[in-house]
Protein backbone atom coordinates (compact mmCIF):
# COMPACT_ATOMS: atom_id res chain seq x y z
CA UNK A 1 0.00 0.00 0.00
CA UNK A 2 1.21 3.81 -0.94
CA UNK A 3 2.03 6.04 1.42
CA UNK A 4 -1.07 8.15 0.18
CA UNK A 5 -2.86 4.81 0.94
CA UNK A 6 -1.85 4.53 4.35
CA UNK A 7 -2.69 8.18 5.06
CA UNK A 8 -5.94 8.40 3.73
CA UNK A 9 -6.95 4.91 5.89
CA UNK A 10 -5.51 6.43 8.52
CA UNK A 11 -7.35 9.17 8.91
CA UNK A 12 -10.45 8.01 7.73
CA UNK A 13 -9.96 5.02 10.41
CA UNK A 14 -9.61 8.08 13.12
CA UNK A 15 -12.79 9.86 12.04
CA UNK A 16 -15.17 6.52 11.66
CA UNK A 17 -13.85 5.42 15.54
CA UNK A 18 -15.27 8.52 16.46
CA UNK A 19 -17.97 8.82 14.91
CA UNK A 20 -18.95 4.69 15.61
CA UNK A 21 -18.11 5.73 19.37
CA UNK A 22 -20.80 9.10 19.62
CA UNK A 23 -23.72 7.36 17.37
CA UNK A 24 -23.03 4.22 19.35
CA UNK A 25 -23.97 6.02 22.34
CA UNK A 26 -26.77 7.97 21.52
CA UNK A 27 -28.30 4.89 19.97
CA UNK A 28 -27.76 2.75 22.69
CA UNK A 29 -28.68 5.59 25.37
CA UNK A 30 -32.11 5.90 23.59
CA UNK A 31 -32.51 1.81 23.78
CA UNK A 32 -31.58 1.47 27.27
CA UNK A 33 -33.62 4.25 28.76
CA UNK A 34 -36.85 2.07 28.46
CA UNK A 35 -35.40 -0.53 30.30
CA UNK A 36 -34.48 0.71 33.86
CA UNK A 37 -37.80 -0.31 34.39
CA UNK A 38 -36.21 -3.25 35.50
CA UNK A 39 -34.60 -1.35 38.27
CA UNK A 40 -38.03 0.86 39.21
CA UNK A 41 -40.61 -1.94 38.82
CA UNK A 42 -39.51 -5.18 39.05
CA UNK A 43 -37.06 -4.40 41.86
CA UNK A 44 -33.48 -5.62 40.44
CA UNK A 45 -30.08 -4.66 41.14
CA UNK A 46 -27.76 -2.46 39.06
CA UNK A 47 -26.00 -5.24 37.71
CA UNK A 48 -28.85 -6.60 36.11
CA UNK A 49 -29.97 -3.67 34.42
CA UNK A 50 -25.92 -3.30 33.09
CA UNK A 51 -25.71 -6.95 32.11
CA UNK A 52 -29.28 -6.09 30.14
CA UNK A 53 -27.89 -2.81 28.76
CA UNK A 54 -24.55 -4.31 27.56
CA UNK A 55 -26.55 -7.02 25.99
CA UNK A 56 -28.76 -4.64 23.98
CA UNK A 57 -25.10 -3.69 22.14
CA UNK A 58 -25.07 -6.20 19.62
CA UNK A 59 -27.94 -5.39 18.28
CA UNK A 60 -27.22 -1.55 17.23
CA UNK A 61 -23.81 -2.22 16.27
CA UNK A 62 -24.68 -3.50 12.69
CA UNK A 63 -27.03 -0.30 12.21
CA UNK A 64 -24.62 2.13 13.43
CA UNK A 65 -21.40 0.94 11.53
CA UNK A 66 -22.74 1.63 7.93
CA UNK A 67 -23.46 5.69 9.20
CA UNK A 68 -20.32 5.66 10.91
CA UNK A 69 -18.68 4.67 7.44
CA UNK A 70 -20.28 7.10 5.57
CA UNK A 71 -19.87 10.16 8.08
CA UNK A 72 -15.82 9.10 7.75
CA UNK A 73 -15.46 8.64 4.46
CA UNK A 74 -17.46 12.06 3.21
CA UNK A 75 -15.51 13.83 6.15
CA UNK A 76 -12.17 12.82 5.60
CA UNK A 77 -12.30 13.38 1.74
CA UNK A 78 -14.47 16.60 1.96
CA UNK A 79 -11.30 17.86 4.48
CA UNK A 80 -8.92 16.82 2.33
CA UNK A 81 -10.82 18.77 -0.57
CA UNK A 82 -10.79 21.86 1.29
CA UNK A 83 -6.94 21.75 2.24
CA UNK A 84 -6.11 21.45 -1.84
CA UNK A 85 -4.99 17.61 -0.51
CA UNK A 86 -6.92 16.20 -3.56
CA UNK A 87 -6.48 18.84 -6.21
CA UNK A 88 -2.58 17.56 -4.88
CA UNK A 89 -2.84 13.78 -5.57
CA UNK A 90 -4.69 14.66 -8.88
CA UNK A 91 -2.08 16.57 -10.27
CA UNK A 92 0.62 14.29 -9.09
CA UNK A 93 -0.76 12.10 -11.56
CA UNK A 94 -2.00 9.57 -9.32
CA UNK A 95 -5.47 7.66 -10.61
CA UNK A 96 -8.75 7.86 -8.83
CA UNK A 97 -7.81 4.49 -7.65
CA UNK A 98 -5.48 5.44 -5.02
CA UNK A 99 -8.16 7.51 -3.09
CA UNK A 100 -10.51 4.60 -3.83
CA UNK A 101 -8.43 1.16 -2.53
CA UNK A 102 -8.02 2.59 1.00
CA UNK A 103 -11.83 3.54 1.67
CA UNK A 104 -13.13 0.20 0.59
CA UNK A 105 -10.90 -1.88 2.29
CA UNK A 106 -11.78 0.10 5.35
CA UNK A 107 -15.46 -0.76 4.40
CA UNK A 108 -14.79 -4.25 3.85
CA UNK A 109 -13.15 -4.49 7.40
CA UNK A 110 -16.32 -3.02 8.68
CA UNK A 111 -18.88 -4.87 6.53
CA UNK A 112 -17.16 -8.02 8.21
CA UNK A 113 -17.06 -6.87 11.12
CA UNK A 114 -21.24 -6.09 10.82
CA UNK A 115 -21.47 -9.55 9.77
CA UNK A 116 -20.15 -11.23 12.50
CA UNK A 117 -21.82 -9.16 15.09
CA UNK A 118 -24.71 -10.48 12.97
CA UNK A 119 -24.74 -12.87 12.32
CA UNK A 120 -22.62 -14.73 15.32
CA UNK A 121 -22.58 -12.71 18.19
CA UNK A 122 -26.10 -10.64 18.28
CA UNK A 123 -28.81 -13.57 18.84
CA UNK A 124 -26.99 -15.01 21.28
CA UNK A 125 -26.88 -11.80 23.09
CA UNK A 126 -30.80 -11.71 22.75
CA UNK A 127 -31.58 -15.18 24.13
CA UNK A 128 -29.54 -14.22 26.97
CA UNK A 129 -31.22 -10.71 27.47
CA UNK A 130 -35.01 -12.94 27.37
CA UNK A 131 -33.17 -14.83 29.96
CA UNK A 132 -32.56 -11.79 31.89
CA UNK A 133 -35.75 -10.64 31.37
CA UNK A 134 -37.65 -13.54 32.43
CA UNK A 135 -35.48 -14.15 35.26
CA UNK A 136 -36.19 -10.88 36.38
CA UNK A 137 -40.02 -10.82 36.09
CA UNK A 138 -40.29 -15.08 37.77
CA UNK A 139 -38.49 -12.87 40.60
CA UNK A 140 -41.47 -12.75 42.39
CA UNK A 141 -39.24 -12.15 46.07
CA UNK A 142 -37.89 -9.30 44.79
CA UNK A 143 -41.54 -8.07 43.84
CA UNK A 144 -43.43 -8.37 47.27
CA UNK A 145 -40.53 -7.01 49.61
CA UNK A 146 -40.39 -3.49 47.83
CA UNK A 147 -42.47 -2.21 50.88
CA UNK A 148 -45.11 0.42 50.10
CA UNK A 149 -45.36 0.07 46.69
CA UNK A 150 -48.00 -1.79 44.23
CA UNK A 151 -46.53 -4.43 42.04
CA UNK A 152 -48.31 -5.75 39.22
CA UNK A 153 -47.96 -9.58 38.92
CA UNK A 154 -50.53 -10.10 35.90
CA UNK A 155 -53.21 -8.55 34.38
CA UNK A 156 -56.08 -6.89 36.75
CA UNK A 157 -53.63 -8.49 39.87
CA UNK A 158 -51.93 -6.42 42.22
CA UNK A 159 -49.85 -6.94 45.46
CA UNK A 160 -48.55 -4.38 47.84
CA UNK A 161 -46.59 -4.84 51.03
CA UNK A 162 -46.12 -2.33 53.93
CA UNK A 163 -43.64 -3.73 55.97
CA UNK A 164 -40.69 -6.77 56.03
CA UNK A 165 -40.16 -8.02 59.30
CA UNK A 166 -37.70 -10.87 60.43
CA UNK A 167 -37.23 -14.24 59.85
CA UNK A 168 -38.22 -13.33 55.79
CA UNK A 169 -41.88 -12.24 57.12
CA UNK A 170 -43.87 -9.83 55.38
CA UNK A 171 -46.36 -7.34 57.02
CA UNK A 172 -48.95 -5.27 55.73
CA UNK A 173 -50.04 -7.30 52.70
CA UNK A 174 -52.46 -6.33 50.14
CA UNK A 175 -53.81 -7.93 47.17
CA UNK A 176 -56.31 -6.57 44.67
CA UNK A 177 -57.76 -9.92 42.40
CA UNK A 178 -60.01 -8.84 39.57
CA UNK A 179 -59.12 -11.10 37.11
CA UNK A 180 -62.94 -12.81 37.10
CA UNK A 181 -65.26 -11.19 35.59
CA UNK A 182 -68.00 -9.05 37.15
CA UNK A 183 -66.16 -9.94 40.60
CA UNK A 184 -63.78 -7.88 42.88
CA UNK A 185 -61.87 -9.60 45.34
CA UNK A 186 -59.23 -7.61 48.08
CA UNK A 187 -57.19 -9.30 50.16
CA UNK A 188 -56.08 -7.66 54.04
CA UNK A 189 -53.69 -9.85 56.09
CA UNK A 190 -51.71 -8.44 58.95
CA UNK A 191 -48.64 -10.79 58.21
CA UNK A 192 -47.69 -13.58 55.54
CA UNK A 193 -44.56 -15.30 54.25
CA UNK A 194 -43.67 -16.78 50.90
CA UNK A 195 -43.62 -20.64 51.47
CA UNK A 196 -42.35 -23.21 49.44
CA UNK A 197 -44.81 -26.27 49.27
CA UNK A 198 -42.83 -29.17 46.84
CA UNK A 199 -42.67 -27.58 43.72
CA UNK A 200 -44.61 -24.58 44.08
CA UNK A 201 -44.64 -21.20 45.96
CA UNK A 202 -46.99 -19.62 48.09
CA UNK A 203 -48.17 -16.11 49.63
CA UNK A 204 -49.16 -17.31 52.81
CA UNK A 205 -51.39 -14.87 55.01
CA UNK A 206 -51.88 -14.57 58.02
CA UNK A 207 -55.07 -13.06 59.85
CA UNK A 208 -56.78 -11.28 56.97
CA UNK A 209 -59.91 -10.70 55.26
CA UNK A 210 -61.35 -11.22 51.94
CA UNK A 211 -63.49 -8.56 50.42
CA UNK A 212 -65.62 -10.01 47.60
CA UNK A 213 -68.03 -7.21 45.69
CA UNK A 214 -70.01 -8.13 42.62
CA UNK A 215 -70.98 -6.21 39.39
CA UNK A 216 -74.72 -6.19 41.02
CA UNK A 217 -73.44 -4.29 44.84
CA UNK A 218 -73.56 -7.74 46.63
CA UNK A 219 -70.44 -7.28 49.49
CA UNK A 220 -69.34 -10.14 51.63
CA UNK A 221 -66.61 -10.21 53.92
CA UNK A 222 -64.32 -13.20 55.12
CA UNK A 223 -62.25 -13.39 58.23
CA UNK A 224 -59.18 -15.83 58.22
CA UNK A 225 -57.15 -17.30 59.98
CA UNK A 226 -54.54 -18.25 57.40
CA UNK A 227 -55.29 -18.46 53.66
CA UNK A 228 -52.74 -19.49 50.77
CA UNK A 229 -52.62 -17.67 47.84
CA UNK A 230 -50.63 -19.08 44.66
CA UNK A 231 -48.13 -17.98 42.99
CA UNK A 232 -46.55 -20.86 40.83
CA UNK A 233 -48.82 -20.05 37.76
CA UNK A 234 -47.56 -16.25 38.01
CA UNK A 235 -43.76 -17.57 38.48
CA UNK A 236 -43.75 -20.28 35.66
CA UNK A 237 -45.46 -17.74 32.75
CA UNK A 238 -42.79 -15.01 33.79
CA UNK A 239 -40.30 -17.38 33.75
CA UNK A 240 -40.86 -18.76 30.32
CA UNK A 241 -38.84 -17.56 27.22
CA UNK A 242 -40.26 -17.26 24.17
CA UNK A 243 -37.75 -16.79 21.29
CA UNK A 244 -38.84 -14.38 18.08
CA UNK A 245 -36.86 -15.39 14.43
CA UNK A 246 -34.44 -12.23 15.24
CA UNK A 247 -32.95 -14.37 18.77
CA UNK A 248 -32.38 -17.47 16.58
CA UNK A 249 -29.06 -18.10 15.56
CA UNK A 250 -28.34 -17.86 11.61
CA UNK A 251 -27.76 -21.73 11.69
CA UNK A 252 -31.66 -22.41 13.23
CA UNK A 253 -32.94 -20.07 10.58
CA UNK A 254 -31.50 -21.69 8.10
CA UNK A 255 -33.07 -25.41 9.38
CA UNK A 256 -35.77 -24.45 11.69
CA UNK A 257 -37.66 -26.88 13.95
CA UNK A 258 -40.75 -28.28 12.15
CA UNK A 259 -42.18 -28.11 15.40
CA UNK A 260 -41.53 -24.73 16.20
CA UNK A 261 -44.67 -23.62 17.03
CA UNK A 262 -43.91 -19.24 16.15
CA UNK A 263 -42.09 -20.95 12.83
CA UNK A 264 -45.36 -22.90 11.59
CA UNK A 265 -47.71 -20.16 12.59
CA UNK A 266 -45.53 -17.46 10.25
CA UNK A 267 -42.78 -18.84 8.28
CA UNK A 268 -41.77 -15.98 5.99
CA UNK A 269 -40.99 -13.78 9.06
CA UNK A 270 -37.90 -16.83 9.66
CA UNK A 271 -36.90 -15.80 6.11
CA UNK A 272 -37.40 -12.44 5.80
CA UNK A 273 -35.04 -12.21 9.20
CA UNK A 274 -32.03 -14.62 7.34
CA UNK A 275 -32.63 -12.20 4.06
CA UNK A 276 -32.37 -9.30 6.76
CA UNK A 277 -28.79 -10.90 8.36
CA UNK A 278 -27.63 -11.84 4.60
CA UNK A 279 -27.49 -8.30 3.32
CA UNK A 280 -27.54 -5.85 6.40
CA UNK A 281 -24.18 -6.18 6.11
CA UNK A 282 -23.27 -4.53 2.88
CA UNK A 283 -24.56 -1.46 3.82
CA UNK A 284 -20.98 0.22 4.81
CA UNK A 285 -19.63 -0.89 1.48
CA UNK A 286 -22.93 0.59 0.16
CA UNK A 287 -22.67 3.50 2.02
CA UNK A 288 -19.08 4.22 1.57
CA UNK A 289 -19.10 3.91 -2.47
CA UNK A 290 -21.81 6.46 -1.42
CA UNK A 291 -19.50 9.07 0.28
CA UNK A 292 -16.87 8.37 -2.26
CA UNK A 293 -19.49 8.92 -5.13
CA UNK A 294 -20.00 12.21 -3.14
CA UNK A 295 -16.68 13.68 -2.09
CA UNK A 296 -14.19 11.56 -4.00
CA UNK A 297 -13.25 14.42 -6.56
CA UNK A 298 -11.48 17.69 -6.08
CA UNK A 299 -14.01 20.26 -6.82
CA UNK A 300 -13.28 24.25 -6.43
CA UNK A 301 -14.26 25.84 -3.33
CA UNK A 302 -15.88 28.50 -5.08
CA UNK A 303 -17.98 26.27 -6.88
CA UNK A 304 -21.50 26.43 -4.82
CA UNK A 305 -23.16 23.03 -3.58
CA UNK A 306 -24.29 21.15 -0.56
CA UNK A 307 -21.78 20.19 1.96
CA UNK A 308 -20.86 16.68 0.98
CA UNK A 309 -21.29 15.44 4.94
CA UNK A 310 -25.10 16.24 4.59
CA UNK A 311 -25.07 14.59 0.71
CA UNK A 312 -23.99 11.43 1.72
CA UNK A 313 -25.83 11.24 5.00
CA UNK A 314 -29.36 11.90 3.15
CA UNK A 315 -28.40 9.73 0.58
CA UNK A 316 -27.41 7.02 2.96
CA UNK A 317 -30.66 7.81 5.05
CA UNK A 318 -32.62 7.35 1.79
CA UNK A 319 -31.12 4.09 1.33
CA UNK A 320 -31.31 2.57 4.28
CA UNK A 321 -35.25 3.38 5.19
CA UNK A 322 -35.34 1.58 1.47
CA UNK A 323 -33.81 -1.32 3.22
CA UNK A 324 -35.98 -1.24 6.48
CA UNK A 325 -39.50 -0.85 4.50
CA UNK A 326 -38.40 -3.65 2.28
CA UNK A 327 -37.28 -6.07 5.21
CA UNK A 328 -40.52 -5.04 7.17
CA UNK A 329 -42.90 -5.73 4.23
CA UNK A 330 -41.07 -9.04 3.45
CA UNK A 331 -42.35 -10.49 6.95
CA UNK A 332 -45.96 -10.95 5.61
CA UNK A 333 -45.52 -10.52 1.54
CA UNK A 334 -42.47 -12.45 0.41
CA UNK A 335 -42.13 -10.45 -2.93
CA UNK A 336 -40.36 -8.36 -0.65
CA UNK A 337 -37.59 -10.15 -0.31
CA UNK A 338 -36.00 -9.02 -3.73
CA UNK A 339 -36.29 -5.48 -3.10
CA UNK A 340 -34.29 -6.78 0.79
CA UNK A 341 -31.59 -7.90 -1.90
CA UNK A 342 -32.07 -5.08 -4.67
CA UNK A 343 -31.69 -2.22 -2.44
CA UNK A 344 -27.63 -2.65 -1.49
CA UNK A 345 -26.99 -4.50 -4.87
CA UNK A 346 -28.80 -1.04 -7.17
CA UNK A 347 -27.82 1.21 -4.53
CA UNK A 348 -23.97 0.33 -5.23
CA UNK A 349 -24.42 0.05 -8.77
CA UNK A 350 -25.42 3.68 -9.14
CA UNK A 351 -23.00 4.55 -6.60
CA UNK A 352 -19.99 2.99 -8.94
CA UNK A 353 -21.14 4.52 -12.09
CA UNK A 354 -21.02 7.60 -10.47
CA UNK A 355 -17.57 6.66 -9.68
CA UNK A 356 -16.45 5.12 -12.65
CA UNK A 357 -17.94 7.84 -14.94
CA UNK A 358 -16.16 10.74 -12.51
CA UNK A 359 -19.34 12.32 -11.79
CA UNK A 360 -20.52 13.59 -8.53
CA UNK A 361 -23.58 12.41 -6.71
CA UNK A 362 -25.07 15.58 -5.11
CA UNK A 363 -28.24 17.04 -3.92
CA UNK A 364 -29.84 19.63 -5.98
CA UNK A 365 -28.54 23.68 -5.05
CA UNK A 366 -32.09 24.35 -5.04
CA UNK A 367 -32.37 21.92 -1.57
CA UNK A 368 -30.08 24.23 -0.26
CA UNK A 369 -31.38 27.38 -1.04
CA UNK A 370 -34.61 26.15 0.52
CA UNK A 371 -33.30 25.01 3.99
CA UNK A 372 -31.16 27.95 4.30
CA UNK A 373 -34.35 30.25 3.65
CA UNK A 374 -36.14 27.81 6.41
CA UNK A 375 -33.37 28.26 8.51
CA UNK A 376 -33.10 32.23 8.17
CA UNK A 377 -37.19 32.14 9.28
CA UNK A 378 -36.37 29.53 12.16
CA UNK A 379 -34.19 32.69 13.38
CA UNK A 380 -36.23 35.53 12.33
CA UNK A 381 -39.38 33.78 14.13
CA UNK A 382 -36.93 33.40 17.82
CA UNK A 383 -35.86 36.53 17.10
CA UNK A 384 -39.11 37.87 17.54
CA UNK A 385 -40.02 35.85 20.30
CA UNK A 386 -36.78 36.62 22.01
CA UNK A 387 -37.43 40.45 21.63
CA UNK A 388 -41.38 39.86 22.55
CA UNK A 389 -40.58 37.86 26.20
CA UNK A 390 -38.01 40.83 27.00
CA UNK A 391 -40.31 43.67 26.18
CA UNK A 392 -37.89 45.08 23.17
CA UNK A 393 -40.38 45.14 20.44
CA UNK A 394 -43.99 46.36 22.08
CA UNK A 395 -45.10 49.09 19.46
CA UNK A 396 -45.94 52.52 21.57
CA UNK A 397 -43.42 51.90 23.87
CA UNK A 398 -40.84 54.88 24.47
CA UNK A 399 -37.79 55.16 26.28
CA UNK A 400 -36.26 58.53 27.48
Amino acid sequence: MKVVERYIMRRTFAVFMAALVWTLVIAWTTQVLPRINLVTDNGQSALTFLKVATLILPSIIPIVVPFAVAVAVALTLSTMNSDSELAVINAAGASRWTIVRPILLLALVAAMFSFVIDNGINPYARQKNRQLMAESRADLLSLVIQEGTFRKIDDGLFLQVGERLPDNRLGGIFVADSREEGVNLVYYAKSGAIVQRGDEKVLMMNDGVIHRKTMTGDLSVIRFTSYAFDLSAFMSAASEVTLMPEDRTTQYLLNPDPNDKAFQQNPNEYRAELNQRFTEWTYSLVFALIALAVAGDARSHREARVHPLITAIGISLFVRWLGFFAAGKADTVPQYAYMVYGVPIVSAAIAIWFIVTSRTMELPMSWADRMTNLAGRVAEFWNAIRLRVLGRGAPGREVG
